[in-house]
């Protein structure tokens, strides 16, 4: 199976829209890299027999529930403006999840921005594991922690 350069996607895709959202910093730079990792393996684009979409496999649903439930939040300041300017125009906002590689990162940084749990370490792999399935893929999803998904973190970590 073949599929992105790790430092290049972390570089060109991760670090810049986290940035240009205001959520960056190695901890949450590693995390979504890693999260990527998990989730696509940066290889696929749609969940294989399911609903998830794009590098970050994130649902429709988790999609627009973040719309719906938090973005409006006035505590959040310009952060939705900052998503909606991200946006192109006349493309479902589902469909970006997969042809918009910074929208679909800065949704997936949403997610853990949306728990009030801390990020771990920069250098915690474990931790981002751990971060990952109690956040992003919850005690519903499929994905458990084992030595495979922590060394997909350790991998974003080194890149």
């Amino acid at each position: 199976m073949t599929g992105l350069n790790l430092p290049q996607f972390k570089a060109e895709i991760v670090v810049p829209t986290l940035n240009a959202i205001g959520l960056g910093g190695d901890a949450a730079v590693n995390l979504l890299t890693g999260t990527a990792l998990v989730e696509s393996s940066l290889v696929y684009l749609r969940q294989v027999n399911g609903p998830a979409l794009g590098p970050w496999q994130m649902e429709p649903f988790t999609e627009h529930d973040i719309w719906i439930t938090f973005l409006p939040d006035p505590r959040l300041g310009s952060l939705k403006t900052t998503m909606q300017a991200m946006l192109a125009r006349d493309i479902p906002h589902t469909d970006q999840l997969i042809t918009n590689w910074r929208y679909a990162c800065a949704m997936a940084r949403l997610k853990y921005y949306r728990s009030p749990d801390p990020l771990p370490a920069a250098n915690d792999a474990p931790g981002q594991a751990h971060t990952w399935k109690r956040i992003y893929n919850t005690s519903l999803g499929a994905g458990d922690i084992d030595a495979s998904h922590i060394a997909l973190f350790q991998q974003a970590i080194e890149a």
